[in-house]
């Protein structure tokens, strides 16, 4: 997740970016949303066992600050 390009697997590439723009002020749009969905199905897995799914939230947690710090760098 490290990588700065725009490519497909990146939080914040080119599509998702039309998406976050085009949509309602009062819509949510996460582009980490498949991750966050991994993570609750391993919960749903493992009894609610967070220590289980540790990866998961990391994977999410991960997503998320590319996906904020490349939206940062290009409002700057």
């Amino acid at each position: 997740m490290a990588s700065t390009g725009d490519d497909d697997t990146h939080p914040w590439n080119t599509e998702v970016k039309a998406k976050f723009n085009a949509k309602d002020r009062s819509e949510y749009l996460d582009p980490c949303q498949d991750a966050a969905k991994r993570s609750i199905q391993c919960l749903h897995r493992n009894g609610g066992d967070k220590a289980y799914c540790h990866s998961y939230f990391q994977a999410y947690q991960e997503c998320k600050k590319a996906w904020l710090d490349k939206r940062r760098l290009e409002k700057k």
